[in-house]
C-alpha cells in the first residue's frame, strides 16, 4: 500500500484579529416599491493585546453583513492602554440611554464584567477589570458603543507620568546679560570684588558708587 502524500495539504494560518458577532437583528426599510428587508450586524474584533475595534453594517444576507462590519471593525481599532494588568484609572461614560462604569481591579480578579462589556474587554485582552452597566438600557449596541468610548478615553501611560511628575526648578540661564543665581540654594553669587568684605563696607561701597554718577550728572548739567 502507498503512503498518501501530505504536501499539497495548506497550514492553518491563524487570523491576526479574533472575531465575535454582538447583535444580529432582521431590520426592514419601506419605500415606493414595498418593504425592503435587510440584517443589521454588529461585530467586535480584537487580538487580546490591546488593540479593540467595532463595526456595524447591513447586508441583505447575515453573511455579508457580517463581512462589512468586520471591515468596518477593522478600520474602527483603538488602542486600550494595560498598566499593572488592569486598565490605568476609574472612567464612567454616557453613550445615548446607555452608562457604564470602568474601574481598576486586583490582579487575579479577572474580567468582572456581563454581556457586551465581557466580549469588548476579553477581545481588547485587559485581564483585571471591574465594570458596571448604570443604566438600565438592554441594547447590546448601545452598551458596546459606550464601552469603546470609555476605553477610548484612558489616558496613556506617558500622559499619566508627565500629570503625576512632580515640579522641579528650572536651570537658571547663564548667557550674557543675565543674572547668575545658584539655582540650589536661590542665593545671588557675591561679586569677586566684595568678597571677604563685611554686609556694612558693602552697602557702604555701592552707596558711594551711585553718589558719584548722581555728582557727575549734576557737573554735566551745569557746563551745558
Amino acid at each position: 500500500m502507498k503512503k498518501k502524500s501530505f504536501k499539497g495539504r495548506r497550514k492553518f494560518e491563524k487570523p491576526e484579529f479574533d472575531k465575535q458577532i454582538l447583535d444580529i437583528a432582521r431590520v426592514t426599510r419601506v419605500t415606493k416599491g414595498g418593504k425592503q428587508m435587510s440584517f443589521r450586524v454588529c461585530v467586535v474584533m480584537g487580538d487580546r493585546k490591546g488593540k479593540v475595534g467595532l463595526g456595524m453594517a447591513k447586508g441583505k444576507d447575515v453573511q455579508i453583513g457580517i463581512e462589512k462590519a468586520s471591515t468596518q471593525a477593522k478600520k474602527n481599532m483603538i488602542d486600550v492602554p494595560i498598566i499593572g494588568g488592569t486598565v490605568p484609572h476609574a472612567v464612567e461614560k454616557k453613550f445615548k440611554a446607555a452608562r457604564i462604569l470602568l474601574h481598576p481591579a486586583p490582579t487575579g480578579s479577572g474580567i468582572i464584567a456581563g454581556g457586551a462589556v465581557r466580549v469588548i474587554l476579553e477581545l481588547a485582552g485587559v485581564p483585571n477589570v471591574s465594570a458596571k452597566i448604570l443604566s438600565k438600557t438592554k441594547n447590546k449596541v448601545s452598551v458596546g458603543k459606550v464601552t469603546i468610548e470609555a476605553l477610548q478615553s484612558f489616558k496613556n501611560y506617558r500622559q499619566l507620568v508627565a500629570e503625576n511628575k512632580p515640579k522641579t526648578a528650572s536651570k537658571p540661564n547663564f548667557s550674557k546679560g543675565a543674572p547668575k543665581h545658584d539655582y540650589k540654594s536661590k542665593k545671588k553669587f557675591v561679586p569677586k570684588k566684595t568678597e571677604g568684605l563685611s554686609a556694612d563696607r558693602q552697602v557702604k561701597k555701592v552707596v558711594k558708587k551711585e553718589s558719584t554718577d548722581v555728582k557727575t550728572a549734576v557737573d554735566k548739567e551745569i557746563k551745558k
